[in-house]
């Protein structure tokens, strides 16, 4: 056998072995592995409870979830009551440790400044629970440097060892992702003339970040489809201000979508509310690759 061959059979012997040994975390997100990827490195294997381009706030837990979070060394949720039903799957573990509270819980939204705070109370047909404020947080690229810290400082509690690493990776991913910002703030510049409607609430934190404005949503409530009379305002509304624009993600129902884009003269644009909505999608930061790219574009052909 050749030494290069040896090596090779070495390693894939060793593979097992190292994956073993890394951190086993769970996310409740995409966006939340992959940010915790970006600081955990290789030393860290990360799951995401919600599988990619699944509506989070309506996901059904399956019992495989229970037997993941029984292996967890860390769970990171996104918090803001956005994903609530973690609670009962932790409680069905009967580790503390992971639950509210415990060493190795994290809520990313620590220090988040929530956007959209008011009370509202949540009963049957009343949709999504955004009380605790806006939880899509995540889609202000800026708000990444404070959930990192957060992850960085729980992934240091649980192995001090790799605590120079995570600091490092953080420190690289910021720097990363501050040289992109400045980019798809010139790209977007020119949508701020121009209102937008979407389906659902999942924009301010992207909207004050770029400076968009989003005139309207064409849910009743976060989660409550819209009546014919909503529709009908929704449409009288875009005609007023010259709404161009009607943003849907991948999981919402195309059909009130394309009934007010086509009424009001406006052009459908897909973007993606969280990594893997879209097949280029893949990490945090490619996510608002995409949604810069769908939206310079459309603006282009306008």
């Amino acid at each position: 056998m050749s030494r290069i061959a040896l090596i090779l059979v070495c390693l894939a012997l060793a593979s097992p072995a190292l994956a073993q040994q890394r951190l086993q975390v769970v996310t409740t997100t995409t966006d939340l592995r992959s940010l915790t990827e970006a600081v955990g490195g290789n030393r860290v294997a990360v799951t995401s409870l919600v599988p990619p381009n699944f509506d989070a706030e309506e996901y059904q837990p399956r019992p495989q979830d229970v037997l993941r979070l029984k292996d967890a060394r860390l769970v990171v949720r996104v918090g803001l009551d956005y994903d609530l039903w973690l609670d009962r799957l932790l409680a069905q573990t009967g580790r503390p440790e992971i639950d509210r509270g415990g060493p190795a819980y994290v809520d990313a939204s620590f220090a988040i400044a929530a956007l959209e705070l008011r009370g509202m109370s949540v009963g049957p047909g009343d949709g999504h629970a955004h009380g605790s404020g806006n939880p899509h947080y995540w889609l202000d690229p800026g708000n990444a440097e404070i959930v990192t810290g957060t992850i960085v400082e729980a992934l240091a509690r649980i192995d001090p060892a790799g605590a120079s690493v995570y600091e490092a990776n953080r420190a690289a991913f910021v720097a990363k992702l501050a040289s992109k910002l400045a980019g798809w703030q010139a790209r977007l510049a020119p949508l701020k003339a121009f209102p937008l409607v979407a389906y659902h609430n999942s924009w301010p934190y992207f909207a004050r970040r770029f400076r968009l404005d989003f005139a309207g949503f064409i849910e009743t409530k976060p989660g409550v489809p819209p009546s014919p009379s909503h529709l009908a305002g929704i449409i009288e509304m875009m005609r007023a201000r010259g709404v161009r624009f009607v943003v849907r993600e991948p999981h919402e129902p195309d059909r009130d979508v394309a009934f007010v884009a086509s009424k009001a003269g406006a052009t459908v644009v897909t973007l993606a509310a969280s990594v893997g909505a879209l097949p280029n999608a893949v990490d945090y930061i490619s996510l608002f690759d995409a949604n810069v790219d769908a939206l310079t574009k459309a603006s282009a052909a306008r």
